[in-house]
């Protein structure tokens, strides 16, 4: 059975593409936070300094990926506060889509420490930052690539 298509007006989909930004915000908001908190925790103050400076990239990308996904609302704010144009929406899109990769990352890494400290084996740690990232790349990039191309748009 062949899926139906709707072409959604300028505004609707800088609409869902507000909705889809503030669904994702207070996660990584919240992310940001315990990531800032973990440094003042006594096992961080244990960690070796390498892990350390994993969890300081960890938290850059996170902001990273924060920077990225406020800025759609920011850029239109600023530059076209009374209307919506096929470039806001292509921007937006793509700032978005890029900050998706940073917070790929940003997960992968605090999941590669949280499961080195759980595991105390910094083999198995990187196994399952690995499968993480795999994992998250799969979901958010490839599989929805493949369904755009499989539908022909």
């Amino acid at each position: 059975m062949a899926s139906q298509r709707e072409e959604l007006s300028l505004e609707k989909q800088m609409s869902n593409i507000q909705e889809e930004a503030r669904m994702i915000l207070p996660g990584i908001q919240a992310l940001f936070g315990f990531q800032l908190i973990a440094v003042f925790q006594e096992k961080f103050s244990k960690l070796p300094e390498f892990e350390k400076h994993i969890h300081l990239a960890a938290t850059t990308l996170t902001l990273t990926g924060i920077l990225l996904l406020i800025a759609p609302a920011a850029y239109h704010r600023i530059t076209e506060p009374h209307s919506v144009t096929d470039k806001l929406v292509k921007r937006s899109t793509l700032l978005i889509t890029i900050g998706l990769f940073p917070l790929a990352v940003a997960l992968s890494l605090d999941f590669y420490l949280f499961t080195r400290i759980v595991l105390e084996s910094a083999q198995v740690a990187a196994i399952f930052g690995g499968i993480a990232f795999v994992a998250l790349v799969i979901t958010w990039f490839i599989w929805p690539k493949s369904q755009v191309q499989r539908s022909g748009s």
